[in-house]
């Protein structure tokens, strides 16, 4: 497999800052671009320097960390945003404005031709002041197409680095973004970026699917946070990326704590069942599934848990096996008999039929009941067996 040509810029420290109630401190911001400079991310958004005099000087401060990252901030076509953005120091502004009809004429109320005028004038302030642009459609996927290649076009003639599309409303699917990516690279004279949110659930796979039509810059953010329903995920991107776009450079084994991490600083609780990070990604109860893992993990899981820092577990409940529960007993240290597996396996399917989940303390207990009841005695081929 010829490895996918892309870099990531994850944009959590601003896009995922924009999640209704999240905050981080500087701190928090340095913490989480010194785990993604860590995990080998190419790009980091450290923020919005104009929203607040604290914000400049938390980008500013991403910025002295020195680290192996490029350092990104955003601005909008306004010279004071791009001003503040060359005070931070940062390596690269994303400079945006709303290109399709409808915010053009709602939000700037000016028409196509005045705006790009404008925004190819602070293209042109920015890079005489020796910082690197990224030109950025908001509301890309919902702008005629025509007028974006023009703005790409005249973008990439005056020196963008970058030329960026914005899906920002969610409104794209898998099928239409190869397109309208394959359309816009044609004749595209410097690299497209993608920024997916996730208004229909769609944001990783459209950000996977333009790589793999050629997007060259993917926009991320950790646990999928952002604005309404949030960004393309960083985790399922490179796990999609390391799987099927044979990208391997990124450093996997630490998504699990920088997903926790982001958790904890964010408030925003990881969904049990959400891909590569949540509780439940490398968790199995189904009988048939666990007999088969034993004898090989292939069998259900697409890729090893260890590959992003988790760990494979086997859960008891109604759908348990008598192969998952005899591993799970000497796992624990004990060598039932087939009878006594019979009896603690029919007790813990009536207990998970009650809805009560079934810890280990909850096992222990129902293996304690069962000796008692059956009135084993020590030294019986149920008794504790632990050899450490």
């Amino acid at each position: 497999m010829k490895p996918l040509n892309v870099e990531i810029c994850d944009v959590t420290l601003r896009d995922g800052e924009q999640t209704p109630g999240v905050s981080f401190t500087c701190e928090e911001k340095q913490d989480i671009a010194q785990r993604l400079s860590d995990i080998g991310i190419d790009i980091i958004e450290a923020g919005f320097p104009s929203v607040s005099e604290y914000e400049k000087r938390s980008v500013r401060s991403i910025v002295e960390m020195d680290l192996p990252s490029e350092i990104c901030c955003l601005s909008r076509c306004v010279q004071s945003d791009i001003d503040a953005a060359i005070d931070c120091g940062v390596d690269l502004v994303s400079l945006f404005f709303a290109t399709s009809d409808l915010h053009i004429r709602i939000k700037y109320k000016k028409t196509r031709e005045e705006m790009l005028d404008l925004a190819l004038g602070m293209l042109d302030y920015a890079l005489d002041h020796g910082i690197k642009v990224r030109f950025s459609a908001e509301d890309a996927s919902r702008t005629d197409i025509g007028f974006l290649k023009e703005m790409y076009a005249k973008g990439a003639e005056r020196g963008a680095n970058y030329s960026s599309y914005a899906d920002t409303v969610g409104c794209m699917t898998p099928i239409s973004m190869y397109e309208t990516v394959l359309e816009l690279n044609e004749g595209l004279k410097n690299p497209l970026c993608v920024h997916c949110h996730n208004d229909m659930g769609f944001a990783s796979a459209n950000t996977f699917t333009a790589a793999q039509a050629g997007a060259f810059q993917l926009h991320t953010t950790v646990n999928g946070i952002g604005e309404r329903c949030g960004n393309a995920s960083l985790e399922e991107v490179l796990v999609a990326l390391r799987m099927q776009g044979g990208v391997d450079r990124y450093d996997l084994s630490a998504l699990q704590t920088l997903s926790r991490t982001v958790e904890t600083y964010s408030g925003i609780k990881i969904a049990k069942t959400k891909p590569v990070v949540g509780e439940h990604a490398f968790c199995h109860e189904s009988g048939i599934h666990i007999a088969a893992l034993i004898q090989d993990r292939n069998t259900y899981e697409y890729y090893p848990p260890e590959m992003v820092g988790s760990e494979q577990k086997f859960i008891l409940g109604k759908h348990t096996g008598r192969k998952g529960l005899e591993y799970i007993l000497t796992t624990l240290g004990y060598t039932p008999s087939p009878r006594e597996v019979d009896v603690i396996l029919e007790r813990i399917k009536s207990i998970s039929e009650t809805k009560q989940s079934i810890t280990q303390d909850v096992l222990l207990s129902v293996i304690a009941e069962t000796r008692q009841e059956t009135e084993l005695k020590k030294g019986s081929d149920f008794d504790k067996a632990r050899t450490g």
